[in-house]
């Protein structure tokens, strides 16, 4: 296993996938360390939002993706005699060009991921279970348990909730002390059925109940454990087809997929950083399933820091940009976990008192139409432009002549324009933003997601970063071009705003 590379990546589920994908495509070497030898082949997470939907159009799989996943527009609440409690989502795409909400199948995103990580070139090396991390000056050597090591400049842990890599370094954690007991349980139905709404959440004192989408052709029931039962008791498959009598579900029209009792907790890393090694995904941050935000806030944080660390390694930025990592992404990931939490405090009510007293105080509140699904906060300090409208934003992808903006002008640093003024960009500060892999980018003919855009945020050009969020607006190409040279004196400092 000796070897040298860029980076490390310790875990290969989705988000070390992402990770190390986004790495490659920019030219990086790059490492994985994966303790299984085999990947896992049953069911976790089911669901990714338009954002992320957007990261994964550009690992460079979003055609395949739209084929594994399917839109879920509606997530409605109801009580146990059918009254509904709440109800919110929206039809169509996002702000991303993808659907607010997608129901999908994790081993399937995996193997998609895994075949396109291989064919840049990942090294992936499974069956290495990471004993310990040695950090140098300019590198750190990773041991495994077979007595080999790897060395690489820098090393994320991206190997779940119960890191090696966080406990290594020696990152504290921060538990908000939330624990409840669930029961899930992944089937696959012999027929179709057509289940509305496509999400549901039951909450009935007398059995807590989510309904909701496994990706095309399946569906996952949770239970939540009452208090008079034990985990084995719940945690065995004829329980399992005794819960899912009530919907018709049985042996003779199903085939039981996955049966097993999580504990729902919530916690995040004090620190994701120390040095040259750093984590991300559940590694960073725990969060209970009822926003469907686990695996999301985990993608964030790879197309957050692929492109950091890119620009560190190629000697772009200062080693002080890393430190942005955390800045930007702790704010968001906690909001989802309070999010999170505030849904199971709703949810996991198994006094019947208490539940008829939050039924009618909900049921008042319910709308003719669904209500858009809260979103997540802005970045709002960190690698933005501290002057410039619209810094921390998220930037919309809509279609230029028929495809996809990401699929058209590709990964990286963007200069968007509305019309045709890019000619008055400084070439100096343009010859510049190339050599980091910037582009501008024209939109002579553009489509209503952008006209609209530009018009409602009063801008003539918008600076996307990387991963999607604005580093600043400007109204015209003067503006831009010192927007740029701004770019390039902030990448040298690598500061925060």
């Amino acid at each position: 296993m000796d070897s040298d590379c860029d980076v490390a990546i310790v875990g290969y589920g989705p988000v070390g996938n992402v990770l190390a994908i986004l790495l490659a495509q920019l030219g990086r070497s790059v490492t994985v360390l994966e303790r299984w030898p085999e990947p896992y082949g049953r069911p976790r997470a089911v669901h990714f939002d338009h954002e992320v939907g957007r990261i994964l159009q550009s690992c460079g799989i979003g055609d395949e993706l739209r084929t594994i996943s399917e839109p879920a527009d509606i997530y409605e609440w109801r009580n146990a005699v059918g009254t509904t409690l709440l109800r919110f989502g929206s039809p169509g795409d996002g702000p991303s060009g993808w659907p607010a909400s997608s129901m999908f199948n994790q081993p399937a995103l995996e193997h998609l991921l895994d075949r396109r990580a291989r064919a840049l070139g990942v090294d992936v090396r499974r069956g290495v279970e990471v004993t310990g991390i040695d950090p140098r000056d300019d590198m750190v050597s990773v041991a495994a348990a077979d007595g080999t090591t790897a060395s690489a400049r820098y090393v994320v842990g991206c190997d779940g909730a119960n890191s090696t890599v966080r406990s290594l370094a020696h990152l504290p954690l921060t538990d908000l002390g939330f624990f409840y007991d669930w029961l899930i349980v992944d089937v696959i139905l012999d027929e179709p059925r057509v289940f509305d709404p496509i999400n549901l959440q039951i909450c009935d004192p007398a059995r807590p109940t989510t309904v909701v989408s496994g990706g095309p052709g399946r569906r996952r029931w949770e239970f939540m454990r009452l208090p008079h039962e034990s985990l084995d008791h719940l945690n065995d498959e004829s329980r399992a087809w005794e819960l899912l009598g009530p919907w018709d579900v049985h042996p003779g029209n199903a085939r039981l997929e996955r049966h097993a009792v999580y504990t729902f907790s919530a916690r995040y890393a004090d620190r994701w950083r120390d040095g040259r090694v750093l984590v991300a995904g559940d590694a960073a941050h725990l969060m209970p399933p009822f926003a469907g935000q686990g695996m999301c806030s985990g993608v964030r944080d790879a197309a957050n820091l692929a492109w950091k660390l890119d620009l560190v390694l190629t000697g772009h930025a200062g080693e002080g940009l890393l430190d942005t990592y955390q800045g930007e992404r702790l704010p968001s990931a906690r909001t989802a976990i309070e999010f999170s939490m505030e849904l199971g405090k709703v949810i996991c009510v198994p006094d019947p008192a208490e539940a008829a007293a939050r039924d009618e105080a909900m049921a008042l509140g319910v709308g003719e139409e669904p209500a858009p699904a809260p979103g997540l906060p802005d970045i709002t300090s960190g690698f933005l432009h501290p002057r410039a409208p619209h810094a921390g934003r998220q930037f919309v992808q809509g279609h230029d002549h028929g495809l996809p903006f990401d699929d058209r002008h590709g990964r990286g640093w963007r200069l968007v324009v509305l019309g045709g003024d890019s000619d008055g960009v400084g070439p100096r500060e343009r010859g510049w933003f190339e050599s980091i892999g910037g582009k501008v980018v024209a939109l002579t003919d553009p489509d209503p997601v952008y006209k609209r855009w530009f018009a409602e945020h009063d801008a003539a050009f918008a600076l996307q970063r990387p991963d999607f969020y604005l580093y600043g607006s400007a109204p015209n190409a003067a503006a831009a071009t010192s927007l740029l040279a701004d770019l390039r004196s902030h990448l040298a400092q690598g500061t925060t705003s």
